[in-house]
């Protein structure tokens, strides 16, 4: 009877497109509605310049609780081969297809069938949600409702941030910061270039310095043995620039990103980057999210673990939301149902047994 619950509640979320270029004000109003009704008290947070919101929601009283943390966007669908309508739910034998099913809306269907039963069956200490916005391009809704979180919530015992992790311990992920780099060169007739700054050049030369830092950070950085890559990385991922052969290029862009360890700074690396570049080159931060590296032996922790059949800690390859809460003093881990390996790619899907351990989890952690 619960599952069948979630995977109504499930249907209903991923039918809303949620993607993280269109608006997720349809479902952020049905979200209020449904937790308005189970007793909850919400705060609505809108978004800065943009038909966006997220929900801060608390059930119960007294110090404490859990905080169920989750973001409401999902990847597009554009140039990917689907076999079923991806903002619909499908059943296929023991899995359910659909946009977010694993990242993350499976999470949330999960969290919000417990949140209607606890009027019935109240928690032994508050329950908390909140809810975000454009998580998938950078984490830049988190950022607008961070500071809110304790005025409006209180102080959590425990933060979960329900990413899919296979419903295993994770407790730790590397840090991100992603720039834009425009190089300034001068606009002449090719058969003089020579003499003339070529915008395209300096865009090579910070190529280079880039690979230099990577080599650097391999060798003499910080190194964490529990993640794929043990050093931070450093990638290039995109590049234009010129507009025709016979002409210099004036202008031209580099996108890159710094994927940091918690021991290191992403801004000593860029700082060791600036030092290689020439002039003609200005670097702009586009976004940001802090690391995550949790303490697993944290008492908070502990009547989590206890109830996750394999409670082995791990440290993930992709980010998170979850450095935010723990940059407020939160106790904070990554757990949630499926895998990102069954993310972001067509017919993503998640496996029912993972959405019912889930609210197995949360039950029993919530009710003891």
């Amino acid at each position: 009877m619960r599952l069948a619950r979630v995977e109504e509640l499930l249907a209903t979320l991923v039918g809303f497109p949620t993607v993280s270029a269109s608006s997720n004000l349809a479902l952020i109003d049905w979200v209020e509605g449904f937790l308005n009704r189970a007793g909850f008290t919400v705060t609505r947070i809108a978004a800065e310049g943009a038909p966006k919101a997220g929900l801060l929601a608390r059930f119960g009283e007294g110090e404490g609780g859990v905080l169920l943390s989750a973001h409401t966007d999902v990847v597009p669908t554009d140039g990917q081969r689907w076999s079923v309508d991806p903002f619909s739910l499908t059943r296929r034998g023991d899995r359910l297809l659909g946009r977010g099913t694993t990242d993350m809306k499976g999470f949330i269907a999960c969290v919000l069938a417990l949140a209607e039963t606890l009027r019935d069956a109240p928690p032994k200490c508050p329950v908390m949600i909140a809810l975000s916005w454009d998580e998938e391009v950078g984490c830049r809704g988190i950022p607008q409702m961070i500071d809110r979180v304790i005025p409006e919530l209180g102080r959590p015992d425990l933060c979960i941030v329900g990413e899919p992790t296979l419903m295993r311990l994770g407790i730790g992920h590397k840090g991100k910061a992603s720039y834009r780099a425009t190089c300034h060169g001068e606009a002449k007739h090719s058969a003089m270039a020579p003499r003339f700054t070529n915008a395209l050049h300096l865009a090579a030369e910070l190529i280079a310095a880039l690979r230099a830092a990577q080599e650097r950070l391999a060798e003499q950085g910080a190194q964490d043995a529990a993640y794929d890559i043990a050093s931070s990385t450093v990638h290039a991922g995109r590049m234009q620039g010129g507009v025709a052969l016979n002409i210099v290029p004036e202008h031209a862009e580099v996108e890159f990103e710094i994927r940091h360890l918690a021991q290191e700074r992403a801004e000593d690396i860029l700082a060791g980057i600036e030092s290689d570049l020439p002039e003609g080159i200005e670097i702009t931060r586009t976004g940001a999210y802090p690391g995550l590296d949790t303490d697993p032996s944290r008492p908070e922790i502990a009547p989590l673990a206890a109830l996750l059949p394999d409670a082995a800690p791990l440290k993930v390859s992709y980010g998170t939301e979850a450095g935010f809460f723990a940059a407020l003093g939160i106790p904070t881990v990554v757990c949630g149902p499926g895998t990102m390996a069954d993310g972001h790619q067509p017919d993503e899907s998640i496996a029912r047994a993972q959405l019912d351990l889930c609210c197995d989890v949360l039950d029993r952690l919530l009710r003891g």
